[in-house]
């Protein structure tokens, strides 16, 4: 019988031999260290010297009997069984052969490693981590592990943690025989992550299924404070694509509190400990660049090996650990992700709320669904039968103890974790929406209270006071008709990019940076780069913590907004983004911190100092280089060169070439790689001088909303005249016919993104008779014009677009 494989001769092919997690470990010793993926040595006992332990103990008697006519429903019976097996596994000897096994191979480690070599113990069972059911954290894993007597005990205690109430209960939820699922103990040398950080990370976006990201958690000390939950850590995302043609594209990095890391405990019985991570570390990444690149180097490589093993696209779930003596990466676990790949890519379903009430708490979204009910805080397991049917499970984090009964809930809100920690796994796994991280769940929610708590808002969750009215749409996208004309979509959010690119579309055709500058940057550029001129000793202060770790305050205007377009543009790669240069109003500007210091006080703002005339002027040049260089590191350093600028409220054709030189001035040349300069059409000299602008611009894009102002001399921010302002009025079709074909004559593109093809069905109709190209459209309206125009197109074929257009990219 042999009792001990080492890690370099296992794959997944003996999984039945070795367990899921060890055949996975294997399977990356052997196959991807030949790669550049590095992995902790180490060796696995089999599923024989299993079955060996509990015949020689005469536990298979044991089993049967507390499990046989086991009713898992039945908590107090369940926790009963459990401990008596648990109790017997525990109190039972190993037999000699097995343990001279376990001996001989720390032995070797020792070798290599050093005398006393500490390692982890993990556990892994033959039907754990399939493609269709993840055992994750289901059975436990020992930290710190040194000297044969207490690695001993602990291979005793993981064959024990085969019979917790968790992995009890799932076995009988996916009908697995208990005396059928053996156990083997993985013996790996730790990485001493307790020096360093830690984390998890997908292949995939573990909240939308969006495939071309890669997800990295990380957080201080050893991984499992990351996977319990008991920080909140940061958090990173890597664009697949152009990370394989050499680019460097960190699409987003949100730090975490990282209040506490789990460390070594040094003598005494205990292994780990939990301590206190100083503030100054708090307010570090702890990951740089160059480990996060690695890191989703690394999860790309495994994710394409395990596909090409299993013959299908396979995301993967992996722990990642970084040495804190010798500053190298390492990975120590790697399984198939479970949510996304069992979902139907051919149904959407999307949750919208109707209307908002107070928010009580904000934390991570896990998931994209909205769940009710009222709230039942739960302080610890003991409170667990508590919890009733519908209720909203309240509490600081959950624990893999929980998991029987976590099904009750119809939502989860945590104080503390992250998107890959136990209570979001879990919720992902049973369907639940899960808000976690909020921080003040557990004093801000009244038990009994009736919430609401929404995940469909993007990354951030909310849990609103009472139960909202909740529209539930499902779509089978097969079901669908595509369009000739593009159906492209408006964007301004970066955190709900990944969950739109799912609806049928043709890219975006209006990317705001608005959105991103109000509220993720707040600062007014210009404050950024002379804080010396802000006033206000309150917002002065606010930009100091704002930039906190930045010398120089400009790039971090520069990375929140290329962060925030990088989503939106990896969203919806290879697809054409058009991005908007800001178009705030001056006294939008004088809104955002600092701003009052640099805007003039204007009396009718909407047509002042806005839109081009800002950018080449002195009062704002250097702010326009910042969002400039965001716009490179896009299209440069990230290589989503998908990115297109448009030129918003361009008032002549001298100001289009000066604009057009300013963009070169900073770096961001028309036609150098592939760049493509759009001009919004929202002023009636652009349609006028239709054939003129063409030769400057690339394509134009109908601004409605403007254009219908100043044609009908009404201001849309005035509710006196607003009865009179009507996108659909004649003299706004007949100019936009003008321009349409104007467009097409001079051989540009020309879409609309304005708000009205999203209001008037018969609008959206009217400008595809035109033969315009695309329509850019609010998310919410997109499948229903989409429809329509399919069916117009159908009805009437020679209104489709009249001018050449590029070939859709694949959806």
């Amino acid at each position: 019988m042999t009792r001990v494989r080492w890690f370099h001769s296992i794959g997944m092919g003996d999984l039945p031999v070795v367990g899921g997690k060890n055949a996975s470990l294997g399977e990356m010793r052997r196959a991807l260290t030949p790669l550049g993926v590095r992995t902790p040595d180490g060796f696995a006992t089999t599923a024989d010297a299993y079955r060996e332990f509990l015949h020689a103990a005469n536990l298979e008697c044991v089993i049967s009997e507390a499990l046989g006519q086991l009713d898992v429903a039945d908590i107090g019976r369940l926790q009963a069984a459990g401990a008596r097996v648990r109790a017997a596994v525990l109190a039972a000897t190993l037999p000699d052969a097995l343990a001279q096994a376990v001996r001989e191979g720390y032995q070797e480690l020792e070798v290599e490693y050093g005398t006393n070599c500490d390692v982890a113990a993990r556990s892994s069972a033959t039907a754990e981590d399939l493609p269709d059911a993840s055992f994750a954290g289901q059975q436990e894993t020992y930290l710190n592990i040194c000297g044969e007597a207490m690695l001993l005990d602990a291979v005793k205690r993981c064959y024990a943690s085969l019979f917790t109430d968790r992995a009890i209960v799932y076995r009988a939820q996916h009908g697995f025989d208990h005396s059928q699922v053996a156990l083997s103990v993985g013996v790996q040398k730790m990485v001493r992550s307790d020096l360093a950080c830690a984390g998890v990370m997908f292949s995939i976006d573990t909240e939308t299924g969006f495939s071309n990201a890669v997800l990295v958690n990380g957080a201080y000390g050893l991984g499992e404070s990351v996977v319990q939950g008991t920080v909140n850590p940061d958090e990173f995302y890597v664009f697949k694509p152009t990370l394989r043609t050499g680019f460097r594209p960190i699409l987003q990095k949100t730090l975490g509190t990282k209040e506490f890391k789990l460390v070594y405990e040094e003598g005494g019985s205990r292994q780990t400990r939990t301590v206190p991570v100083p503030q100054e570390d708090r307010a570090r990444f702890v990951l740089d660049d160059e480990d996060i690149l690695t890191l989703a180097r690394w999860a790309v490589v495994v994710e394409e090996h395990y596909s090409r093993l299993r013959g299908v696209p396979s995301p993967m779930d992996i722990e990642w650990a970084k040495d804190g003596r010798s500053g190298e990466l390492f990975l120590v676990q790697a399984r198939p992700e479970t949510v996304h790949a069992r979902r139907d890519p051919l149904v959407l379903e999307r949750f919208h709320l109707e209307t908002r009430g107070p928010v009580l708490a904000t934390g991570q979204s896990v998931g994209e669904k909205v769940g009710q009910g009222r709230v039942r805080v739960i302080r610890s397991s003991a409170d667990l039968d508590q919890l009733e049917q519908g209720e909203v499970l309240v509490t600081e984090m959950t624990d893999p103890d929980w998991e029987p009964v976590m099904k009750r809930a119809a939502a989860v809100v945590t104080d503390r974790g992250g998107r890959t920690c136990h209570a979001a796994i879990v919720s992902r796994e049973l369907g639940i929406p899960a808000v976690v991280g909020t921080a003040t769940a557990t004093s801000a929610l009244t038990p009994g209270e009736e919430v609401t708590v929404s995940c469909a808002e993007g990354e951030q969750g909310f849990v609103y006071r009472g139960r909202l009215p909740v529209r539930i749409e499902r779509t089978n996208l097969s079901e669908v008709s595509r369009p000739q004309t593009h159906m492209m979509m408006n964007v301004a959010n970066p955190a709900e990019a990944f969950s739109l690119s799912f609806l049928p579309n043709d890219g975006v055709g209006l990317a705001r940076l608005e959105f991103i500058i109000g509220t993720h940057i707040r600062a007014h550029p210009m404050a950024l780069l002379h804080p010396e001129k802000i006033a206000d000793q309150k917002e002065r202060r606010e930009v100091e913590r704002l930039t906190g770790g930045y010398a120089d305050k400009g790039q971090y205007f520069v990375d929140r907004l290329a962060e925030g377009v990088a989503m939106i543009a990896a969203a919806f790669w290879p697809k054409d983004v058009i991005v908007r240069l800001s178009d705030f109003k001056t006294n939008e500007y004088a809104g955002l911190l600092g701003g009052a210091a640099f805007e003039p006080k204007e009396d009718n703002p909407m047509i002042g100092f806005r839109g081009a005339s800002r950018y080449y002027d002195e009062r704002y040049r250097e702010g326009f280089a910042l969002e400039c260089r965001a716009m490179r590191k896009v299209r440069e350093e990230m290589g989503l060169e998908n990115v297109k600028i448009m030129v918003p409220f361009c008032r002549t054709l001298e100001e289009g070439r000066r604009v057009i030189t300013e963009l070169k001035a900073n770096g961001l040349e028309q036609g150098k790689r592939g760049l493509e300069i759009y001009v919004m059409c929202e002023i009636p000299s652009n349609v006028i001088l239709a054939k003129e602008f063409a030769e400057i611009f690339d394509g134009f894009s109908i601004g409605s909303n403007d254009l219908t102002q100043l044609l009908l001399g009404v201001d849309r921010d005035s509710e006196l005249v607003a009865h009179l302002f009507d996108e659909r009025n004649d003299a706004v079709t007949r100019m936009i016919s003008q321009v349409i074909a104007a467009a097409h004559a001079a051989g540009r593109k020309i879409g609309i993104c304005g708000q009205a093809p999203s209001d008037y069905p018969e609008f959206a109709r009217f400008l595809v008779t035109q033969g315009i190209d695309s329509l850019s459209l609010n998310p919410d309206s997109q499948l229903k014009t989409m429809i329509a125009i399919a069916d117009l197109e159908k009805v009437s074929p020679a209104s489709v677009p009249s001018a050449a257009t590029p070939e859709r990219a694949p959806s």
